[in-house]
């Protein structure tokens, strides 16, 4: 098995014995580290004592007296911030817990950056022991932008952080940063699209995010998000369930629907009311699934053996924004976790 995306915090965590994560001294520590509580040169005493004191024991309680010590106001805000999802990360039993219960409140109270990174650290975990090159890079949807483009049919996911990256520096830094401002041409560079045949060249630049993923009915990066999606669900609620990729829905007795992204669930919504949904708009709608479960005794009465349909799709600036807590929060169980 190859080892991939080894930056996440995956390795920090510990498991237990039915494979849910849980949250170590050190994996706390990681945060303590990023630049945001990072003392600096210009850090005043009581910042530098905090950030001791919680590197040596991540879990101490801090008064508030602690914070209000610290002369910086934005570094008082980022403990604050740090701290309230300290808490919420220890207040249960898993990271998966913890993860599940953000997404049945009202407001998500946890920074995006946040969000995403458990988003990818769990899927790490679910990941485990896969050889399937094409599932990780499906995957990526679940917490990474993607800047979408149509061709012959097929829409092209690529990342989008990497995708701006490469229009405003051409791949070559601030050099080549300063290069696009000048005008002076730089070397156009193709992200390599991934195959069955070719999906293996993805290991060695896993944490580069530089590869495209054609999705649609019949494409590979399709399938492999079906299957990742599977195990997502069964990973969160341990139900088996079976999703492949749908040309288009046809069904009288349609009941039941998940928009895993805003604009899908909008489609979706229009398209299950009946309300005629523009030609353009239409195109914004890249995958369509269908979802059956194993058990329909795992399933709520009323819908019981019923498929449910998924929709994934780009907004108008060509850009996809997976929700993957849809798939999660919406679906017709009739035991929740």
């Amino acid at each position: 098995m190859t080892d991939f995306w080894t930056h996440c915090g995956y390795h920090l965590l510990a498991r237990d014995g039915a494979g849910r994560l849980r949250v170590t001294d050190d994996f706390l520590r990681a945060y303590l580290v990023r630049p945001e509580l990072a003392p600096v040169p210009q850090s005043c005493p009581a910042e530098r004592a905090l950030h001791e004191a919680l590197m040596a024991s991540p879990r101490r309680e801090v008064p508030q007296a602690e914070l209000e010590a610290i002369a910086d106001q934005d570094v008082r805000e980022n403990y604050r911030v740090f701290l309230r999802f300290r808490a919420r990360l220890l207040s249960a039993e898993t990271l998966e817990a913890s993860y599940l219960a953000l997404f049945r409140e009202p407001n998500v109270s946890v920074p995006p950056l946040f969000v995403r990174q458990l988003t990818q650290i769990i899927l790490r975990n679910i990941l485990e022991g896969t050889a399937e090159a094409l599932q990780v890079r499906a995957a990526e949807l679940f917490f990474r932008p993607q800047k979408i483009r149509l061709e012959e049919g097929r829409a092209m996911a690529a990342d989008l952080e990497t995708v701006e990256l490469y229009a405003t520096t051409g791949g070559f830094g601030s050099l080549g940063e300063l290069l696009v401002q000048s005008r002076t041409p730089v070397r156009t560079v193709e992200l390599d699209v991934l195959s069955e045949e070719s999906a293996f060249a993805y290991w060695e630049r896993d944490e580069r995010f530089d590869t495209v993923l054609p999705l649609g009915p019949s494409q590979p990066g399709a399938r492999a998000l079906a299957r990742v999606m599977e195990r997502w669900v069964e990973h969160f609620h341990g139900v088996r369930v079976r999703i492949r990729p749908l040309g288009r829905i046809e069904d009288e007795h349609w009941r039941w629907h998940v928009g895993l992204d805003a604009e899908a669930s909008g489609i979706l919504n229009d398209l299950y009311r009946g309300v005629e949904v523009e030609e353009r708009r239409l195109e914004r709608l890249l995958c369509l699934f269908q979802l059956e479960f194993d058990n329909p005794a795992d399933m709520l009465a009323p819908v019981a053996g019923r498929p449910v349909y998924l929709g994934l799709a780009m907004d108008q600036g060509e850009v996809l924004r997976m929700k993957p807590q849809n798939l999660l929060v919406n679906l017709p169980l009739a035991r929740r976790v």
